[in-house]
């Protein structure tokens, strides 16, 4: 019985659309694509979008008017682009995953990055204070890993950016909210989640569950334990954790991963007057 009724429903939506018509085609006019571009005939693709050399888009996946997809981009089946929004080239979009919103303002994403399965990109942030109508931002830099069911917000408001360096791993299920400012080279383990206005340097490391308090700054190379609440900064290379956390000493094995030698440790060790074992 379900599998007639799939059956149905199926040559019901055919009538409508021939698979040898793609369904970008039903609109008035086709979009703009550069050669050598994949489209399967089941995708959406509004005619105003921009597409580049050799992008891949799947099955029901949509493109909103103003979207711009640069060269060697992958739109995995069911992933929707919508929204004043620019993928850089090779980005991979992964199903389920939403990128940019129907509002003013811009999401920039930059090349070589790889969108999680459900993930959610470039929406409205949750600030009561955001006015509808404002423009709100959200750019992103090149060599991120931003895992399945990961969301990231747009600013608050038209003078503010919600920017996310290069080269960070955002694991899944992390939420990074409006207006932070996160660096290069760092890694949030699951459930990493920022409040609004967050700083983040660079190469610094979380644990899994962890929640950083708005408007916290925390410094580079430190490591934040699994678990901790962050209601304060967290000065640079120090390592810390519990609920509110405490500084632990200093984050000595993450300074030896980066290449710091054992005499740049002591002098650190002796500007923060903490004793290194």
């Amino acid at each position: 019985m379900l599998a007639s009724r799939a059956a149905r429903r199926f040559l019901s939506f055919s009538r409508f659309v021939s698979p040898s018509i793609p369904l970008r085609h039903l609109h008035q006019g086709a979009p703009r694509l550069d050669g050598n571009a994949s489209i399967h005939p089941y995708a959406i693709i509004h005619p105003g979008a921009v597409l580049g050399k050799a992008v891949s888009v799947g099955p029901f996946c949509t493109v909103g008017s103003a979207a711009r997809i640069g060269d060697g981009c992958e739109l995995h089946p069911g992933c929707h682009v919508v929204g004043d929004t620019e993928l850089g080239e090779r980005c991979v979009v992964l199903s389920g995953a939403i990128v940019g919103a129907d509002l003013p303002g811009r999401t920039i994403i930059g090349r070589n990055n790889v969108i999680g399965h459900y993930a959610v990109i470039g929406v409205k942030c949750q600030d009561l204070k955001y006015k509808p109508g404002d423009e709100c931002f959200l750019i992103v830099g090149d060599n991120n890993e931003i895992r399945e069911y990961t969301s990231i917000h747009r600013s608050s408001k038209s003078t503010e950016k919600t920017v996310i360096g290069d080269n960070n791993l955002i694991m899944g299920s992390c939420h990074i909210a409006h207006d932070c400012k996160i660096g290069k080279n760092n890694i949030f383990a699951n459930n990493t989640l920022l409040a609004g206005h967050v700083v983040v340097e660079d190469y610094t490391h979380t644990a899994g569950s962890i929640v950083i308090h708005q408007f916290c700054h925390i410094g580079s190379y430190c490591f934040i334990g699994g678990g901790s609440v962050i209601a304060q900064d967290v000065p640079k290379y120090m390592m810390v954790s519990g609920d509110r956390a405490e500084l632990r000493g200093l984050n000595l094995e993450g300074l030896r991963r980066h290449g710091f030698s054992s005499m740049e440790k002591h002098e650190e060790c002796l500007q923060k007057n903490i004793h290194a074992q």
